[in-house]
């Protein structure tokens, strides 16, 4: 490597630097040094092919720059100066993308969609992935990881770029098909819509043993193990394995199919196996180009047509032909065998498993947590687009000790303890159901319960009957959890409820002396009693009525969801019908309590406390 000066006429980006782009790249930040002081740190260059001619490796923002400043100064007739370069010697493009990204990683950090564009680019150079790690630093996962999102299309890869789609959502988008990407950007552009993302995604993308039946590659009609949604717009196999069974066949005839048609080979992946494109280039039937047969776990089923591996397709670029692929060994038994003893060594496991009470309930968490073919394990989202909302939860003293007692369950599962949770951490994958399952099996019975408890948390439906029925059996007080905030006092709208609040906090005088007043005064009425403000007598532990255990509305108007949901709640544990004269007895009170429990006390009827759900 030599320095020297050379003029910018001579000079030319090249296709191998990374911020390479027909568009000119911004370079407001360092304009005014440039005109001020001139480029100071030499740029990159290589020899162009032909003499006195150079293109630029890494220093395309300079360069700019410098063309700008010369153009400024071109026009009042100042002397344009030459640029300080750093001469490479000759060398192939791979090395050049090296040095590209290496000084430009040392100035502003390329984001991981420009890393990818440089990583692909040497990887149809020549590099593996472990090469490329090596000269980075980085893990050959993290190599891998970035050239995944080479699956991604691009509008959801410049959505990520711009940091509007966060790193897990993007995660797990590559391992989505073409088609599911564009399922999820049409939820995306619709308003009303809700849009999954991060680890709620994946369970969108892999969640639930329906397939669709657009993915038969066989005639369905006439089938009865179908179901199709309220709008007949998506029709899906009720059983997934009559689906595999018919949809396997149909991949063997499709498989002879293109042999016959003279395809050197056709290469079937494991289900589930996903086709990565930048492991593979483009080779044509006469040159032994293959065909890969990709099965996903939703049934969509993908072909290939005319691929090589990368090693195969450099090969292939020297005039060598390519090798066959291997072979699969032929098993021993049949499909139809295998199904045999699968099904009766579970009816005799599952049979063995009644004397084993311990090693149920461990297998029961197991599946909780990681989930399986046959368990959907969903999440409670806790979700609101209401900021004020999500920030007041997310501050609770319930929400703080949760998370605490959850990141000791992750840690003593012996996993990563900033997890977002523990339910679903496999999304039915078999290895990390066998991993949670051996993990419970070295806890004893009080840890395997602390692990229950925070998956049941984590999976306890919002909103539903079961929080009312389970608040009342235990006698939550809501005055230990809660306190009035910000987002409470924004969200109260009804002036009748906001008077007998007043008449809570600060009894009937007050209430009657500013019935007349407007909803702002009464709010603030409220806050000063629960603060204890302006000398007012403070109110501890007050807590509204739609919050209580149970919970009671204001006005006889009601629309009250807490207070429906609890007498439903008490009629379905009675073994009641929808009655509406009982409905009309029940609305006063409700208490679905068993064994005779009052709503405030607790007591059964001989007046001996209840014990709590034991454990």
């Amino acid at each position: 490597m030599k320095l020297d000066f050379i003029d910018l006429g001579k000079l030319s980006v090249s296709k191998a630097n990374m911020r390479y782009s027909k568009k000119a790249p911004d370079v407001t930040d360092i304009l005014p040094t440039v005109r001020q002081r001139g480029v100071i740190v030499p740029i990159l260059v290589r020899l162009n092919g032909t003499p006195d001619t150079f293109e630029i490796i890494a220093g395309a923002r300079r360069f700019h720059a410098a063309t700008l400043v010369a153009a400024e100064r071109g026009e009042v007739g100042q002397e344009v100066e030459p640029m300080p370069c750093a001469i490479l010697e000759a060398g192939d493009d791979a090395d050049a993308i090296e040095a590209s990204l290496i000084e430009n990683s040392a100035r502003l950090d390329p984001d991981e969609v420009t890393r990818w564009e440089c990583f692909t680019r040497l990887v149809k150079e020549g590099r593996s992935p472990e090469q490329i790690g090596l000269t980075f630093g980085l893990p050959d996962l993290g190599v891998r990881r970035i050239l995944a999102l080479g699956n991604l299309m691009p509008r959801i890869r410049d959505l990520y770029r711009k940091g509007e789609i966060n790193v897990s959502t993007v995660r797990h988008l590559t391992m989505a098909s073409k088609s599911q990407q564009r399922a999820w950007l049409a939820l995306l552009d619709d308003d009303s819509a809700y849009v999954p993302t991060g680890h709620q995604l994946k369970g969108w993308l892999f969640g639930g043993a329906s397939i669709p039946v657009k993915h038969a590659l066989f005639d369905t009609e006439g089938m009865t193990k179908i179901v199709t949604d309220l709008f007949e717009q998506e029709s899906f196999f009720s059983d997934s394995e009559a689906f595999w069974a018919l949809q396997t066949k149909a991949v063997e005839e499709r498989r002879a199919a293109y042999l016959d048609e003279g395809w050197s080979d056709v290469v079937s992946l494991s289900r589930g196996e996903q086709f990565c494109d930048w492991e593979f280039v483009k080779a044509p039937k006469r040159k032994g180009g293959r065909v890969y047969i990709e099965m996903r776990h939703s049934g969509e089923t993908t072909f290939h047509e005319g691929y090589v591996t990368a090693k195969e397709g450099r090969r292939l670029a020297k005039g060598e032909a390519a090798e066959p692929a291997q072979k699969a060994v032929r098993p021993e038994i049949t499909g139809m065998m295998q199904t045999y003893i699968d099904l009766h060594r579970h009816a005799a496991l599952r049979a063995a498993l009644l004397g084993h009470p311990g090693l149920s309930l461990r297998l029961m968490v197991a599946h909780a947590i990681a989930g399986s073919p046959l368990w959907t394990v969903r999440v409670e989202p806790q979700t609101t687009r209401n900021h004020a909302i999500r920030g007041s939860v997310e501050c609770s003293w319930g929400e703080i000790k949760f998370d605490t007692v959850r990141r000791d369950v992750l840690a003593l599962m012996g996993l990563n303890g900033e997890a977002a949770t523990l339910a679903g951490i496999g999304y039915g994958s078999e290895s990390r159901l066998a991993a949670a399952f051996s993990r419970l099996l070295e806890l004893d019975d009080a840890q395997v319960m602390q692990v229950l408890t925070v998956v049941m948390g984590e999976t306890l439906a919002s909103g539903t009957g079961m929080v009312e029925l389970l608040g009342q059996h235990i006698a939550l007080d809501m005055a230990v959890d809660w306190e009035a905030d910000d987002a409470f006092f924004e969200l109260l709208r009804d002036r009748e409820a906001l008077l007998a609040m007043v008449e809570e906090v600060a009894g009937p005088t007050i209430a009657k002396a500013n019935a007349d007043e407007k909803t702002k005064v009464l709010k603030t009425i409220i806050r000063d009693h629960l603060a204890g403000a302006d000398g007012r007598e403070k109110r501890e532990g007050w807590v509204p009525r739609w919050m209580n255990f149970p919970p009671a509305a204001y006005t006889e108007r009601g629309g009250v969801g807490t207070v429906e949901r609890a007498r439903q709640a008490a009629q379905a544990l009675a073994g009641g019908d929808d009655d509406p004269e009982t409905e009309e007895e029940d609305a006063g009170t409700v208490n679905p309590l068993p064994n005779g429990q009052s709503e405030a006390g607790q007591h059964d009827e001989d007046g001996e406390e209840d014990t709590p759900l034991a454990a």
